[in-house]
């Protein structure tokens, strides 16, 4: 319940996130619901063909679709209200990473698949839905970048499915990994936490 209740919040949160991004990009009202729903559904929807996982998340539960349209949607109308909401989104962004992650270990782990696959599908859930967005809104994805957001993600799921295998009930895990990973990830904003970046390396030799 505690997980399902924060993966709909979470949901529209990224469909907004989403929305606000097409709308800086100039898409119209079908491209900022498509950007939207994409980027609140698109981890679950890529985790669930790689892994034969039918039906898919939100073709189960259609009324997610109607979820993250009608937030775009209210984005168009409440967007220059939501600057002053920005450490919410962030917050609401930490628990959706870590919410989708864990959400993504468990259909790996009940598909009977590698305690590191069923991991791996965590992250996929996690991040997928943002690398999508930034993807078809022509930018490099935040994930592929300096900022710790996939290292939460793979984090909180090894934590997540170390405690299952330890024998600690799922709710507990649940938690716990909630705490832990929504707190690595303020703590990695808060003191701009990055992994190592290339992008003034020396590449000659290499042209």
């Amino acid at each position: 319940m505690l997980l399902t209740t924060i993966y709909l919040i979470a949901i529209i949160a990224e469909a907004m996130s989403g929305a606000i991004m097409a709308m800086r990009r100039g898409m119209d009202l079908f491209g900022i619901c498509l950007i939207g729903t994409i980027t609140a559904l698109g981890g679950g929807t890529i985790r669930d063909i790689l892994l034969n996982h039918y039906p898919i998340g939100w073709v189960k539960h259609p009324e997610y679709l109607l979820y993250t349209t009608l937030a775009a949607i209210a984005t168009t109308f409440t967007v220059r209200h939501l600057h002053h909401l920005r450490y919410l989104f962030l917050v609401v962004d930490g628990l959706g990473l870590v919410a989708f992650t864990i959400i993504g270990c468990n259909i790996g782990l009940a598909g009977g698949l590698h305690f590191s696959i069923a991991i791996i599908a965590g992250m996929v859930t996690g991040v997928f839905g943002g690398l999508l967005r930034d993807l078809l809104c022509h930018q490099m994805p935040l994930v592929l970048q300096k900022e710790i957001y996939a290292m939460v993600s793979l984090a909180a799921g090894a934590a997540y499915v170390a405690m299952l295998q330890l024998g600690i009930g799922a709710g507990t895990a649940s938690v716990a990994a909630l705490a832990g990973g929504v707190l690595f990830r303020m703590l990695a904003i808060h003191y701009r936490w990055q992994l190592p970046s290339f992008k003034n390396a020396d590449y000659r030799g290499f042209d």
